[in-house]
């Protein structure tokens, strides 16, 4: 059963915190349908429990150019925002890495431009953890 883990939304008006329980799995298939919905491609969400201690899911994706990475990203806070969670990085969609991080506490997406994700590799270099499934939509 995957863990739960606060959230916390803030209320700009009235600079108040309330806290609500997600399940990190939902999370991460969300960020990946997310990614989808952008014509991200290979998309895979890798189950980081076992592996490290710093979360409990990896989203990565690519986009066939920079402008189409950073619109993928942006897709994905957009559509996390319309439930009030809120990234725990600031993205620059215009970033010209080649490599997008957005990190959510329990689960981090990584948007990359093809030639950076081929080079960097994140499905070799974690290579321990399972993989999640995708749906095929």
């Amino acid at each position: 059963m995957p863990r739960l883990r606060n959230w916390y939304v803030q209320d700009f008006r009235q600079e108040i915190k309330r806290g609500f329980t997600i399940d990190t799995k939902k999370l991460a298939l969300r960020i990946a349908e997310s990614a989808k919905s952008k014509k991200a491609k290979k998309v895979h969400v890798l189950d980081m429990r076992k592996v490290c201690g710093f979360c409990d899911y990896f989203v990565i994706a690519s986009g066939t150019s920079l402008r189409h990475a950073g619109a993928i990203a942006q897709a994905i806070e957009d559509d996390l925002l319309i439930d009030k969670i809120k990234s725990l990085s600031r993205v620059s969609y215009n970033d010209e890495s080649g490599w997008l991080v957005i990190d959510y506490g329990s689960v981090v997406a990584h948007v990359f431009y093809e030639p950076m994700r081929e080079f960097y590799n994140l499905e070799e270099l974690w290579s321990d953890a399972k993989r999640v499934r995708v749906s095929t939509k």
